[in-house]
Formats: structure tokens, C-alpha cells, sequence
């Protein structure tokens, strides 16, 4: 028998960007009773979600981060809600991918772009009086116009770039080594607003974040920063294509106040509120247009 000790198990490294995955199901309703089931599937660069939709209203959702590649992503996503409600893929009558990642979701019928399923989501999510809609997204943001029944009338995207987006707050969480739901509530901490960060390029912003420390900004004035930095970027963005009244905004940076609020500060306008996830607004949209397709599909044979 060995009396050599046991190497000491280095302890799990803390991941403060991981944001809360989230499964919802109607479980006052029946998907059984149902006479058309469709699913939207939104695989973006951070997140992917599953949303069901029955007989036109939002039944439930799997909201969870992306994979390795979109398919599987796809297939997770929808496996989640599926197993919360005891359902299968065949009883699903429509699936409809968007995303960046739509034309690899191996069993979805069609692919639209997320441009058309956030508004049509947002319509949804926040009623016909929404008319300009912001998705800020993993890696983009875009501002988008629609009519009073979510069908868009122009948009306006930023480039290809995690600045201002969910991937470079997820960066500025893991650098401060704080929990990135906490974030928004902290920004807001500080004795007096500091100056919005010079660059929110996540490689630049990463050097600066830390100049800041070590010129004495607490951590809470460096967070603070950045959420002015993002805020002042989406707001350039938004005043390219105009803001109309009936504000909605999606994504998962909709849920971080600090962001948010510098926003509507900085537009002179409060964003509508919803009580379902803005996270999935893309995926519903796309649901919503499997249900309106299917109603199709059913009017043509009928006449």
C-alpha cells in the first residue's frame, strides 16, 4: 500500500461569463389539444433557441448556449423543451431555422432570415404599436422598422464585430470576475457616471478595462464605462435609421439594465416592457411564420 498523498485537485475555474439557460413550458395548456404545432429555431454565435409555438400562441422555449457546430445546436436546443412537455419531432407539423446558423438545422422545413423573425416576433412579444426594434445580438446588433403586423420596412446592421454585443460583455465579465447577470446592477454602483470607455473593440476595451484599474477606477466605474460605450454605439446605430415610438428591444443584452437604461437615456425613449424572454424573439418569429405557412398550406387545400 502507497503512503504517497493524493495530488491536490485544482479547483474548477469559476466561468462569470456563463449566463442562465432557461427551458419555459405552458403547463396550463395541453400541446396535445393543438391543431397545428410548429417550431422556430434560432442558432446564433452565442445562443441557440428552441421556441414551440401552438395553434399560433408561444407554448414554450429552450434557451441555451451554442455548441461546436450548428446542427447539434439545433438539435439540443429543441430536444430540451421536447423533453419538458413529453413531445417528439414528428409531432411537430412545421419547423422553420433562422439565425446565422438556419441552413444547418437538419430537420427544419425552411429558413428565413432573423431580420424578418425578430420583427415578427417582437410584433408579438410587445403588440402592433412596436415599430423600431433593436436585437442585440452575440456578435451584431441590428436596427430594424416594421409595420403595425411585425413585417419589416428597413434595417440597419453594425459589422461583424463582438464590440457592443453579448460575446464583448461576455469578455469585460470574465475579466472583472464577475457573474455576467450581475453586471448591469453594478454599472450603476458608482458615486458619479464615469466616461464611456475610448473603444469597446473587445481587444482594445480589454487593455483599457485594465488601465482603468490601474489608475484607481473601482470596478463597478469600469463596468459603468463600458455600458455607456455599448449604449453610445447602439444608439449611432439607431440614429442612422431613425426612432419611432413603440421601442422594443431583443436579445440577450436587453436583459442588462446598465445597457439598457443608458439607452433610453441617451434617446430620450423607454423601450417597451414583455414578460417573455427577449432572448427569444428570433426563434418565435420563426415559429409564428411555420403557423401562418401551415394556415396556408390548409386554406389552399380546403379551396
Amino acid at each position: 500500500m502507497s503512503n504517497q498523498a493524493a495530488a491536490p485537485t485544482s479547483p474548477e475555474k469559476k466561468e462569470f461569463w456563463r449566463w442562465q439557460e432557461n427551458t419555459w413550458v405552458d403547463e396550463s395548456r395541453d400541446w396535445r389539444d393543438a391543431k397545428i404545432l410548429t417550431c422556430g429555431i434560432d442558432v446564433g454565435s452565442v445562443s441557440s433557441q428552441a421556441v414551440l409555438v401552438a395553434d399560433g400562441e408561444l407554448y414554450g422555449y429552450n434557451s441555451m448556449r451554442t455548441g461546436n457546430n450548428s446542427p447539434d445546436s439545433a438539435r439540443n436546443a429543441l430536444q430540451g423543451v421536447m423533453d419538458k412537455c413529453g413531445m417528439a419531432l414528428e409531432d411537430i407539423h412545421f419547423v422553420v431555422g433562422t439565425g446565422y446558423g438556419r441552413v444547418n438545422v437538419p430537420f427544419a422545413h425552411k429558413a428565413i432570415t432573423e431580420i424578418a423573425c425578430h420583427a415578427r416576433g417582437a410584433n408579438y412579444m410587445g403588440g402592433n404599436q412596436v415599430r423600431t426594434i433593436l436585437d442585440m445580438g452575440g456578435q451584431d446588433c441590428k436596427a430594424i422598422h416594421c409595420d403595425e403586423r411585425g413585417k419589416v420596412t428597413n434595417f440597419l446592421m453594425n459589422d461583424k464585430c463582438a464590440a457592443g454585443t453579448g460575446r464583448g460583455m461576455e469578455v469585460i465579465s470574465d475579466l472583472m470576475q464577475i457573474p455576467i447577470g450581475e453586471l448591469g446592477p453594478r454599472s450603476f454602483d458608482v458615486r458619479e457616471e464615469p466616461e464611456a470607455v475610448s473603444s469597446i473593440c473587445v481587444v482594445f476595451a480589454k487593455s483599457e478595462a485594465l488601465a482603468l484599474l490601474k489608475a484607481g477606477y473601482t470596478k463597478n466605474m469600469v463596468i459603468a464605462a463600458y455600458c455607456q460605450a455599448m449604449a453610445e454605439r447602439v444608439v449611432s446605430l439607431l440614429e442612422r435609421i431613425g426612432v419611432e415610438e413603440g421601442f422594443f428591444i431583443t436579445g440577450g443584452i436587453a436583459k442588462n439594465p446598465g445597457v439598457v437604461k443608458r439607452i433610453e437615456k441617451l434617446l430620450g425613449i423607454q423601450a417597451l416592457d414583455t414578460q417573455i424572454d427577449s432572448q427569444i424573439a428570433g426563434a418565435l418569429g420563426a415559429a409564428l411564420f411555420g403557423h401562418t405557412l401551415m394556415m396556408k398550406q390548409g386554406a389552399a387545400k380546403a379551396a
